[in-house]
């Protein structure tokens, strides 16, 4: 009897055992970072410009350790009919088996997305190695170009844009677009997918030539890219952008600058704090409309003239100054996707469909063509609550100086 339960719990200990034949050793890998697409040299190909870490070379170390190169990334270019065909491209010429799971941003030249992107949907989505979460952005400059740029602060490029996007809430100048957000919206009925956008701007000062200004180019937020289905239709600004992320994303804060009531030639800048966006559908008869309401409490974080938060005229003055602005920014980005794009990339559709599920199953296949032509309203009030810590004026103590 004891032998036999000897012989049972050595089997099931042999089945709880978990084998070694799926393994793959990090030596022998070769990680992807990001990854740039663009148009192949041949018509209908694709070029896929790979970022690939360097472990050894990318520890910050001044010298270049033995057999390496000291730089902490190597970039690598495949090409071919599909996706896929360029990517085993790569595999023609690496030494390591190409690991796309750590990868951190796929990066998309405009020309290409103007063509089209489903092709570029359908790989990243259904390729199990790679993760849903990864960023999508799109770029005016070569996508090859762009993720073999060394950044200033970060050894890996790939990193330094996943790092953009992390802390990009603060400027609100590019959505947080991810693979899972641009696919949700290319399969949806009610939306259109948009997709942040980066390029390449002298912004940082060389420290061995610093009176030259800023000559060595960076990766920049540089607003977003509005989509018909797979392709690209056009581009906001970054200020468009942040009216644009009002409807599609819950923003933290944001920043205002506007002139001063007495003094026009100086600014008075304003941080919005509890921002609350909603938009409300209307149904009367056969015709839609939307209104959308902003409010929000903001804090006075520069005054360029005097302001005084008890001064409550001075208050009424910068509040409508605030919203008028807002109230422009948020209807010109609204009339340029409604009117010059004409596609849905508010998420109007999926808000009315929430609201009126039975009247949406009759338009849902015209709401490309019923989007254009629906009403939206859009309210603005903003109340000036703080002062951060200057509740007075801020006047020069000096006599010649302290009408100014």
């Amino acid at each position: 009897m004891k032998r036999h339960l000897k012989w049972s719990l050595l089997l099931i200990i042999i089945l709880l055992l978990t084998g070694c034949a799926g393994k793959r050793e990090l030596n022998d890998l070769a990680l992807v970072m990001a990854v740039g697409i663009d148009k192949g040299e041949e018509e209908n190909s694709f070029k896929v410009t790979a970022q690939i870490a360097r472990p050894a070379d990318a520890r910050g170390q001044t010298g270049a350790p033995s057999g390496q190169t000291g730089e902490p990334i190597l970039t690598i270019v495949g090409q071919g009919e599909s996706l896929f065909d360029a990517i085993r491209d790569l595999s023609s010429f690496t030494t390591r088996n190409v690991f796309w799971a750590h990868n951190q941003v796929i990066v998309i030249n405009e020309d290409l997305a103007k063509e089209g992107i489903a092709q570029v949907i359908d790989f990243f989505t259904r390729n199990p190695e790679l993760r849903m979460r990864t960023w999508v952005v799109i770029t005016p400059e070569k996508a090859s170009t762009l993720v073999s740029t060394v950044t200033g602060l970060e050894l890996i490029p790939g990193e330094a844009v996943n790092k953009l996007f992390r802390y990009g809430e603060i400027s609100n100048v590019a959505p947080n677009t991810q693979i899972m957000d641009v696919q949700a919206a290319y399969l949806s009925q009610s939306s259109q997918p948009i997709i942040a956008r980066v390029a390449l701007k002298e912004v940082m000062v060389s420290n061995k030539k610093p009176e030259k200004g800023p000559t060595i180019k960076q990766v920049d937020l540089a607003g977003a890219g509005v989509f018909q289905e797979d392709r690209l239709v056009g581009i906001l600004k970054p200020e468009e952008t942040r009216a644009l992320m009002l409807f599609t994303e819950r923003l933290k804060s944001g920043v205002v600058t506007t002139p001063c009531p007495s003094k026009p030639e100086r600014t008075v800048s304003v941080e919005l704090r509890d921002q609350l966006f909603q938009v409300t559908p209307h149904l009367k008869g056969s015709q839609i409309s939307f209104n959308a309401e902003f409010d929000a409490f903001a804090m006075v974080v520069e005054a360029g003239c005097p302001f005084s938060i008890n001064n409550q005229e001075k208050v009424s003055e910068l509040e409508k100054a605030v919203e008028k602005k807002l109230k422009k920014e948020i209807e010109t980005t609204v009339n340029k996707v409604q009117k010059e794009y004409k596609t849905d990339a508010f998420e109007l559709g999926k808000v009315f469909q929430n609201d009126y599920p039975g009247y949406w199953m009759q338009i849902a296949d015209d709401w490309e063509e019923v989007f254009p032509t629906v009403d939206i309203k859009v309210s603005i009030n903003v109340e000036v609550k703080d002062s951060v810590l200057l509740w007075e004026e801020t006047n020069s103590g000096k006599k010649e100086n302290s009408a100014n």
